[in-house]
């Protein structure tokens, strides 16, 4: 028995340290911003997002024809119940796989030889619908949507590789 505690006890201190982990992934706001969202999926405030809460966030934007699969689908993306912090890592992980900012901010320099820190959106819209990874004209739209683009055209890629990276709009 004495065993079994001693097990149980380790499984412990590493799933304490594995939620600790995930905190120190975000910013403070950056807490607080999922924290929100958290809350206002948790639509039955149990403390756990469920199947039914996620529909019921759903019809709440108006989308009443959502598919029971889909719904548990997006739960079992989770190792487990999905309280606060299983929510947090869910995001973590999503948020993982992006390259560190210096990374990014120098592909886009390679396509800006003057180091203006812009590029024409119609030259970066090419590229990327016709090279490797072919982006389809609606993530390019997306893109841009985050991006800011001068009257000119000319889109600023530091502020894109900011956003890629953070997750909004720097603060000037």
């Amino acid at each position: 028995a004495s065993r079994k505690t001693k097990k149980k006890e380790g499984g412990a201190k590493r799933a304490q340290r594995a939620s600790s982990n995930v905190f120190s992934m975000f910013e403070q706001p950056q807490i607080q911003e999922f924290k929100e969202a958290f809350t206002l999926i948790d639509q039955n405030r149990d403390g756990f997002i469920d199947k039914e809460d996620l529909k019921d966030t759903y019809a709440s934007l108006g989308k009443l024809n959502v598919k029971d699969v889909e719904l548990e689908d997006m739960v079992k993306e989770a190792t487990g119940p999905i309280n606060f912090t299983m929510f947090l890592t869910l995001f973590g992980e999503k948020l993982h796989g992006t390259d560190p900012e210096d990374t990014i901010l120098n592909a886009f320099k390679m396509f800006d030889p003057d180091s203006k820190g812009f590029i024409h959106k119609d030259e970066l819209q090419e590229l990327l619908m016709k090279q490797a990874d072919k982006f389809s004209a609606e993530e390019i739209k997306q893109m841009f949507q985050s991006s800011n683009i001068d009257t000119t055209g000319q889109l600023d890629y530091k502020s894109l590789c900011y956003i890629i990276t953070h997750g909004e709009e720097q603060e000037e």
